[in-house]
């Protein structure tokens, strides 16, 4: 980890850095180092397929993700796509199961069955959101934990919460990678999580504040979590003295330039579609005034582009863990 610093010993050893090929980033020196969570993304993809390869030639069979997609909504139909193609990429097979919008409780439920049973399936899971007839909590819970590479069951949450070795939820790992591999120190940091979603924000927040001596390490960071009863100007007193802000809250420019200190690294996890001014056709924003908190903050990462492909990256690491858990429980 980066060891703390002021701002432009932060911004020197981050060129330096970069220079020697070990930060995936790029942004003039006058404004924050802008974390490319495609070329991160890359570099995890390219591990996960030699850990596949490596299990190939060991005699075992690739390991097989499935994926049950439920009605028309044409942005889970997009990342869903996009995780059976990482899967390919990094040698990994999958299928997706297509269900209509009108498929009930039950029979939704009964598929998990039979997918949890099906020795040929490593790694399950359920794109979400469901339709609104289906709740969400109980059809995650009926995955198989050691199949839920989403690592939405309450058994992998439970155990994510003690500090205990679990499936991940993807995204947050993706952002724990990102602080990671960039060299963010989180050791005594102050840190705040705008958004407490059960599967982003909390995650994230428990990731960055547990013991780094723990089975499961932690950033051993002192951690804020804010959310949409939070007051702005509560919000904004904290960001100003955070070290570290991760915005996932689903609210476009929330976090703005006034709002940060200079030199805290912002990672945006927000995915929002606005209507272009100019266009006006329909355009990905994240979280964070990007424009105007990149010219205060040491770094940044893009949307899109930066936290998304993690997320897929962190699945294809999921579904291997899931692949080599199954063996050794078949060989127990």
């Amino acid at each position: 980890m980066v060891p703390a610093c002021g701002t432009n010993t932060l911004r020197s050893l981050s060129a330096a850095l970069l220079g020697a090929g070990r930060l995936h980033t790029s942004a003039p020196r006058s404004d924050a180092v802008v974390i490319s969570g495609r070329r991160l993304a890359r570099q995890i993809r390219g591990e996960a397929k030699l850990d596949v390869e490596n299990w190939v030639a060991d005699g075992n069979r690739r390991p097989h993700l499935s994926v049950i997609l439920v009605g028309e909504n044409p942005a889970s139909h997009s990342y869903v796509k996009n995780k059976t193609k990482a899967a390919a990429d990094v040698g990994i097979t999958s299928e997706t199961i297509l269900k209509p919008t009108s498929i009930t409780e039950e029979e939704v439920l009964q598929l998990i069955t039979k997918l949890n049973n099906d020795s040929r399936v490593d790694g399950l899971l359920v794109q979400l959101p469901l339709p609104e007839h289906l709740d969400e909590r109980k059809i995650c819970n009926a995955v198989s934990p050691t199949k839920d590479v989403d690592g939405f069951h309450v058994i992998n949450v439970g155990r994510m919460c003690l500090d205990q070795s679990s499936m991940l939820p993807a995204t947050p790992w993706g952002v724990w990678e990102i602080i990671q591999r960039t060299g963010i120190a989180t050791l005594g940091k102050n840190v705040v999580v705008a958004g407490r979603s059960k599967n982003v924000g909390m995650p994230i927040a428990m990731l960055l504040h547990t013991d780094g001596g723990h089975e499961r390490p932690g950033g051993d960071a002192t951690v804020t979590i804010s959310h949409r009863y939070t007051p702005k100007d509560q919000l904004r007193e904290h960001t100003k003295l955070a070290d570290i802000i991760v915005a996932a809250a689903g609210i476009p420019n929330l976090i703005t330039a006034d709002m940060i200190k200079e030199g805290a690294a912002v990672i945006d996890v927000g995915i929002n579609r606005v209507e272009d001014p100019v266009t006006g056709k329909p355009r990905l924003v994240g979280d964070v005034d990007f424009e105007g908190v990149k010219k205060k903050a040491s770094f940044i990462t893009p949307v899109p582009g930066g936290v998304g492909p993690m997320t897929v990256a962190m699945l294809m690491k999921n579904t291997i863990i899931a692949a080599k858990k199954l063996l050794k429980q078949r060989e127990n």
